[in-house]
């Protein structure tokens, strides 16, 4: 069997291969972080520069779910508009996130700045592409939103669109200039890094194995040992793994795979997203394009490349990337791997208050490097600074439910399964 390693673009690339210990002793913190993605990166680093003790637990390695899987697509704001988010919270939180996401990338690129990470960072913009006459409805409809909250956004016709992509599949396109695309794992274990070289201790294969607060502190196990902590956040989104003695999110689970071509050619760089911007498309089972720094167009969708449905995933990949670039027609797939999205019912991301002094924060629903950041590191400061009003939302004190969840993420996978077998 082909290891992720190797079948993960994102993996078989990376340049920053630091490795952090097991945990092999008892600790006591003023913060402990159990999730080493972008959100308990983020935290951590936070919460390092503040001067305040911090420890990272991560079960498996530095950015190993979501936040080594995914696109790499810096976007601001969320999948829902911002006439929907404030339908579902109300004018006053309904703004407080949109704002707080909408500069989001801001925040992402900074800490990329500033503390040197090498990941391929490209600040050249988004392009959301209508895939029919809908999707250019769509889009005219998130430009006047996004218009009235002073968004830098473009609508772009058929053909600059076409300009900018190298393809004449799309009937339009919705520029975000704030947005960009990156190496998401090389991201995350840059600020994994940042976060050591400030002082806080990361700890890899260390499970989060029971946790409890016993009314004045935190008690983890982890590798037979106990670690105390004066607050707690629990960052572990779409891979949280269950411990004992405490209820993890709730959310449903979706897979979203990617198929990375060989480099192209340089005349074919020349024409295909020249400006490197990040893509995806407005059909509701979506497909994403972007192309690497070495050239290589990665084609992504909804799906289980490791399912039942694999093959058809795969065919579907190739017929998707002929159809909209025909000049890759049979050009093969080099990497080909899938990721877990935590997707809540209303597609918004959640803060929810786990014990004294504990929080956890979640369900991105896809839009995972620019609010993981962000909720991480404002999370870290709710938590050691009591500074809950610089939260992009609301800490809830109830837990946060998703009824049906396996159902759910049964009919994403079928539904997915099902387009793509019939695409032609």
């Amino acid at each position: 069997m082909t290891s992720d390693a190797t079948r993960n673009l994102w993996r078989a690339t990376r340049q920053n291969c630091d490795g952090y210990p097991r945990v092999s002793q008892d600790i006591c913190t003023d913060l402990l972080v159990i999730g080493g993605g972008f959100t308990g990166s983020s935290a951590a680093l936070e919460a390092a520069r503040s001067s305040a003790d911090v420890v990272v637990l991560e079960a498996n390695t530095i950015g190993h779910g979501g936040s080594g899987r995914n696109v790499g697509l810096v976007n601001a704001g969320l999948w829902v508009p911002p006439e929907g988010i404030i339908k579902q919270l109300g004018q006053t939180e309904g703004m407080r996130l949109t704002t707080a996401l909408a500069s989001a990338p801001d925040t992402v690129f900074d800490l990329i700045e500033r503390e040197g990470i090498e990941c391929e960072a490209t600040r050249n913009g988004t392009l959301h592409l209508a895939h029919a006459p809908s999707g250019l409805r769509d889009l005219k409809d998130r430009l006047r939103q996004g218009k009235q909250i002073d968004a830098p956004i473009q609508l772009l016709d058929a053909k600059e669109t076409a300009r900018r992509t190298g393809s004449d599949a799309f009937l339009g396109a919705l520029f975000d200039p704030r947005a960009g695309t990156i190496q998401p794992l090389e991201y995350c274990r840059g600020l994994a890094k940042a976060a050591k070289n400030k002082g806080a201790k990361v700890f890899e294969q260390s499970p989060a194995q029971h946790v409890t607060h016993d009314g004045s502190e935190w008690i983890v196990r982890s590798n037979e040992n106990t670690l105390r902590a004066k607050h707690l956040l629990l960052a572990t989104n779409g891979y949280h793994a269950g411990t004992e003695g405490q209820s993890g999110p709730q959310f449903v689970t979706i897979r979203y795979s990617q198929f990375a071509t060989a480099p192209m050619t340089c005349e074919q760089r020349a024409r295909i997203l020249p400006g490197g911007e990040g893509c995806w498309d407005t059909a509701m089972v979506m497909s994403s394009f972007r192309v690497n720094q070495e050239g290589r167009l990665i084609v992504g969708g909804i799906g289980d490349c490791d399912g039942r449905g694999a093959t058809i995933h795969a065919r579907w990949a190739a017929r998707k990337m002929a159809e909209v670039f025909p000049e890759l027609s049979g050009k093969a797939f080099d990497y080909t791997w899938q990721g877990t999205i935590a997707m809540t019912g209303d597609h918004l991301p959640k803060a929810v208050r786990i014990g004294p002094n504990g929080l956890t924060v979640f369900g991105y629903s896809g839009r995972g490097i620019g609010p993981g950041t962000v909720f991480g590191k404002q999370a870290a400061r709710a938590l050691l600074f009591d500074e809950v009003d610089g939260m992009p939302s609301t800490i809830t004190e109830t837990p946060h439910l998703e009824p049906f969840k396996f159902l759910r993420s049964l009919y994403f996978e079928t539904g997915a399964t099902l387009v793509h077998a019939l695409s032609r």
